[in-house]
């Protein structure tokens, strides 16, 4: 006796219970690599715990040296107990349906195939969001292209570590302005590997990234660069002045790039991570302008530690019958906030291939 398949079972076919049999290997997607929990200050994870908490984090006060002669009197100074505010104001979820006939026939456990695929993507849009923030991009809400410049500083302003408190500076922009006299700091830098054309080496612009973060007094260690793979390419190349000892290698060469480091030494002072989650103009930093471009480029970002705290967590993942059919839903919720601390700590440069 034959049954046929109920409705919306396509997949299991008609005749005496010959079901599909579902393979024990499955086949995994490529992912991508997240770093944001590597580049940013994250000892406020666990100090959350609803969406919309706040942690304060208090602020090195400053201190005034004044000149002293004999018979001055000394009037001593007020501290200010400045703070900053992490306000946990990002959400993100995912819920999903596993059908128990569907679940009957497979060999595998689908609940936790799936559940495995949200809490990576959850972090990877997380990553997304946190690469455009600190580049000064605001990101579409899920997995799209950059639309808006965040925050501009005053590239004029008298201290430039006090023009953008709760967001990026403008000088510390590294733009075509940089490297050419006369050009526009809203036109991207035109790199070549060797300099043969356009405006500069891909080491050149971590050069004058590096230098800008010295003249801000940030310190050496704990300097990292996330790049995408067009710069790394161009920082591969074999015309390229990067040292062969520079590349990836030695013992925890495996650590590093499965973290998203791609080279095991320092580059210029910098730790090396690629991502492909850095948002990008147009048609982004591949495309062909030996003179820069004001549409289409790419976004690199430099930083230090301590430069943007993050604070994360899953707030709940919970399992439970849809009432509308045999099946179990899964959903869950991620809930993070970011807070750029150091404004000076921050370096974005914005470049295209040069032809």
């Amino acid at each position: 006796m034959a049954f046929s398949s109920a409705a919306g079972y396509g997949n299991l076919p008609n005749g005496n219970f010959s079901p599909v049999i579902y393979s024990k290997k499955v086949q995994n997607a490529f992912r991508k690599t997240s770093i944001c929990e590597d580049i940013t200050n994250s000892d406020y994870f666990g100090e959350i715990a609803n969406f919309g908490d706040t942690v304060r984090i208090i602020k090195e006060p400053e201190i005034t040296v004044k000149e002293y002669s004999r018979g001055t009197t000394v009037t001593p100074q007020d501290l200010d107990d400045e703070d900053f505010t992490l306000v946990i104001d990002k959400a993100n979820y995912f819920a999903f349906k596993i059908d128990d006939i569907e679940e009957a026939h497979s060999h595998v456990n689908f609940e936790s195939l799936a559940s495995d695929r949200a809490g990576y993507r959850l972090r990877d849009q997380y990553d997304q969001d946190v690469l455009g923030y600190l580049s000064g991009f605001k990101q579409s809400a899920m997995h799209g292209s950059p639309d808006t410049v965040r925050i501009a500083g005053d590239k004029a302003g008298t201290d430039p570590v006090t023009v953008a408190a709760n967001g990026l500076l403008a000088s510390m922009l590294v733009a075509r302005d940089s490297f050419v006299s006369g050009g526009a700091s809203t036109d991207s830098i035109a790199t070549h590997p060797d300099g043969s054309t356009g405006e500069a080496t891909p080491l050149g612009v971590l050069n004058r990234m590096a230098r800008l973060l010295d003249q801000q007094n940030v310190d050496r260690e704990g300097r990292w660069v996330v790049i995408d793979p067009v710069f790394a390419e161009q920082l591969n190349d074999e015309n390229s002045k990067l040292l062969s000892n520079d590349f990836a290698g030695g013992q925890n060469a495996g650590d590093l790039l499965r973290n998203g480091r791609i080279i095991s030494g320092m580059v210029r002072g910098f730790r090396v991570y690629m991502s492909n989650n850095l948002p990008s103009v147009g048609t982004g930093a591949a495309t062909v302008d030996t003179n820069g471009s004001a549409t289409n480029y790419g976004a690199i970002v430099a930083g230090h530690d301590s430069a943007v705290a993050t604070a994360s967590q899953i707030e709940k993942v919970e399992t439970y019958r849809d009432n509308d059919s045999f099946a179990d839903i899964v959903r869950g919720m991620h809930l993070y906030g970011r807070k750029v601390l150091r404004p000076e700590a921050l370096v974005r440069a914005h470049y295209n291939i040069a032809a």
